[in-house]
């Protein structure tokens, strides 16, 4: 891989999650309106993007042929309804809050990828993988003594996001196309619930021009994202995307806790603590054995 190729790449990592991690800005903004209805839209606009995108790029003869397979479809219906069910939690838990938590989700995700793929893959965890995960584990403990309760939003976003991947490595899909088809399948529901919206008298787009600009970038979030990462994964090793990806939950607890104002004590700096202690040995480790560091 030539020296420009590899800068082109990293650029290409660096931007794909700089906009994940700063994407809390924007779902900020529209805070005021409801997270069922941003994330419809997210769903409408993304379609019309990832069209125009897919079009542009390669033609849509791979996805006629998809459509074929009836269990890739099915497939690909349940991994729309994670991704969908993800995204409604981290757009609500910005409006409420909780993107400490969050972030907690995220930067615990590729931990849960290494203990899915132990469990229902088959895969054998290295020494150093089994610490890791041990160490994240009482990092959750840590914080469910501390507040009585567990990081359920955490919790939640990593298991679904984790779930999406482990099918996701079932389907013989690209990841572009995959996503089209995804939020494709779940589109005439995003449709069917802004004309309920409609009818009611309750959607926000319309409502003021500034909500009317604002709410089509919800689609932009995904696809402009998805296209810089897909460029920085065809030029880079995955090691080194995996290890960039970090950048957008700390993006996500900066912003929590710098712009928004959330709390964060210092009981949440040893919980915390411990789920970062155990990323850096994760990473080292797959650092060290020239393995991906996500899944």
């Amino acid at each position: 891989m030539s020296g420009k190729a590899a800068r082109t790449g990293l650029a290409c990592a660096l931007g794909a999650f700089s906009v994940w991690g700063l994407s809390p800005l924007y779902f900020h903004a529209v805070g005021s309106i409801p997270a069922g209805e941003i994330v419809a839209h997210r769903v409408v606009w993304s379609v019309l993007l990832l069209a125009a995108w897919i079009g542009w790029r390669q033609g849509y003869g791979t996805l006629r042929s998809v459509f074929g397979q009836p269990r890739l479809i099915a497939l690909l219906a349940l991994t729309a309804s994670l991704t969908s069910l993800n995204w409604l939690v981290f757009v609500w838990s910005v409006g409420a809050g909780r993107l400490v938590e969050s972030s907690l989700g995220y930067f615990i995700n590729p931990l849960v990828n290494v203990l899915f793929g132990r469990l229902f893959l088959g895969e054998r965890l290295r020494p150093l993988q089994r610490i890791a995960v041990a160490i994240a584990t009482a990092g959750v403990a840590l914080k469910v003594w501390q507040t009585g309760q567990l990081p359920w939003i955490a919790l939640f976003l990593a298991g679904t996001f984790g779930t999406y991947g482990l099918l996701r490595k079932r389907a013989p899909i690209d990841a572009q196309n995959g996503l089209f088809i995804e939020t494709l399948l779940v589109a005439p529901i995003a449709i069917g619930y802004l004309g309920w919206l409609a009818a009611q008298g309750d959607l926000h787009l319309g409502a003021t021009s500034a909500v009317t600009a604002l709410l089509p970038f919800a689609g932009v979030m995904t696809t402009i994202p998805l296209a810089l990462f897909a460029e920085a994964a065809r030029r880079l090793p995955l090691s080194t995307v995996g290890l960039v990806q970090y950048l957008s939950p700390t993006l996500n607890f900066l912003i929590a806790v710098w712009v928004f104002g959330e709390a964060f004590r210092g009981g949440d700096l040893a919980a915390f603590g411990l789920i970062w202690a155990a990323l850096a040995l994760y990473s080292a480790d797959a650092l060290r054995a020239g393995k991906p560091a996500t899944h």
